[in-house]
């Protein structure tokens, strides 16, 4: 069976090539951009935490704050940016999957 109207971009083969890189494409552009601000959020964690230790200086738990950062609080955000990272691809690759996006 054909389809109805031939001038429809569903029917050009070429159309629907074009159609599929440009959801490859946006794909692609989603996925470096969640990579790139999750490398952020762990360059900042990262160096800024231990660039402003010697300005962390109040009690948190009775311990020095600088301290429970590098020990705790850091390996804790960088098991979060891992699980988001997770949540987030699965999230886009069912999208692809679904063609929503």
């Amino acid at each position: 069976m054909t389809h109805p109207d031939p001038e429809l971009p569903a029917s050009r083969p070429e159309a629907h090539a074009s159609a599929k890189q440009a959801r490859e494409l946006r794909y692609w552009q989603r996925s470096r951009r969640l990579s790139f601000a999750l490398l952020l959020v762990w360059g900042v964690v990262t160096f800024g935490g231990s660039f402003f230790a010697r300005e962390l200086s109040f009690n948190f738990f009775g311990w020095p704050f600088s301290f429970w950062l590098a020990a705790q609080g850091a390996l804790l955000i960088y098991c979060v940016i891992v699980a988001f990272h997770a949540w987030a691809m699965r999230r886009l690759d069912e999208a692809a999957q679904t063609d929503a996006l």
